[in-house]
């Protein structure tokens, strides 16, 4: 099972977007796929289609509670999910003078059959905190999304720096699978030279998929569906099969 933290401490970078989608696009590919939300705005959770969900993996960082009993089915084909509440607000406060903060979710991965997904998505929330940092502890990879905008570079540079912290002191396997340009607006200047300059700074670290601008795709989170549910036929369906079809090539060389 491939452990993939999606990850950027910046706002509308298209995380969420990403989790879900990617998701959807392997669980198409007959993938199976767990996304675990750790976002306390929910919306990977709302997105498909979980209402209520209790207090979620709260439970799980807080109450000592088994993963395994808060694994809930989705409206998506081959996709599973580990919900998010709003307690997760509260997570920081209480887990101030907890011993190991930062492996909580490590060790909640260990009880979970590895063999039952292909894939393990961990959504996580817009920020640099113990959530993010628990994220990276248990993930094996990390998947950047930036949006195609010059000041969301600013903030990569600093989540770098916080993957090679980790990789140093909690989890030494932990490397960046990849970096996804989003909301990539073909018709302006400015977004072309965004991707450019990841390329040309990042190299292969770069996915050649982009996520375009896409109505449809921002249209989507309302009705509970994935862009391959909402309009299997529009950009932002192609450009999230492509980006799946990216991610299983990797798998080639491992």
């Amino acid at each position: 099972m491939r452990r993939i933290a999606i990850t950027n401490q910046k706002g509308g970078s298209g995380k969420t977007t990403t989790a879900v989608n990617l998701a959807a696009a392997l669980g198409e590919k007959k993938r199976r796929v767990l996304i675990i939300d750790l976002d306390p705005q929910c919306s990977a959770t709302s997105w498909l289609g979980l209402k209520n969900p209790d207090k979620g993996v709260f439970r799980a960082f807080t109450e000592n509670g088994n993963v395994l009993d808060i694994i809930s089915q989705t409206n998506v084909p081959n996709v599973e999910i580990i919900p998010a509440s709003p307690w997760l607000v509260g997570v920081e406060k209480a887990l101030a003078r907890e011993v190991g903060a930062e492996t909580i979710l490590r060790r909640q991965l260990h009880k979970i059959p590895h063999e039952r997904w292909d894939y393990l998505l961990i959504d996580c929330p817009p920020a640099l905190g113990i959530l993010t940092i628990n994220a990276l502890a248990a993930a094996s990879e990390v998947l950047v999304p930036v949006e195609a905008h010059v000041m969301a570079l600013e903030g990569l540079a600093q989540l770098l720096q916080t993957v090679d912290v980790v990789k140093e002191r909690l989890n030494p396997e932990l490397k960046i699978c990849g970096i996804l340009a989003c909301r990539v607006d073909r018709r302006t200047r400015h977004a072309q030279e965004v991707v450019e300059h990841l390329q040309g700074r990042f190299g292969d670290l770069v996915y050649k998929t982009v996520i375009r601008e896409n109505v449809r795709l921002a249209e989507c989170p309302s009705f509970g569906k994935p862009i391959m549910l909402y309009d299997p036929r529009s950009y932002g369906a192609q450009d999230y099969r492509a980006l799946a079809a990216e991610v299983i090539r990797q798998e080639r060389g491992r």
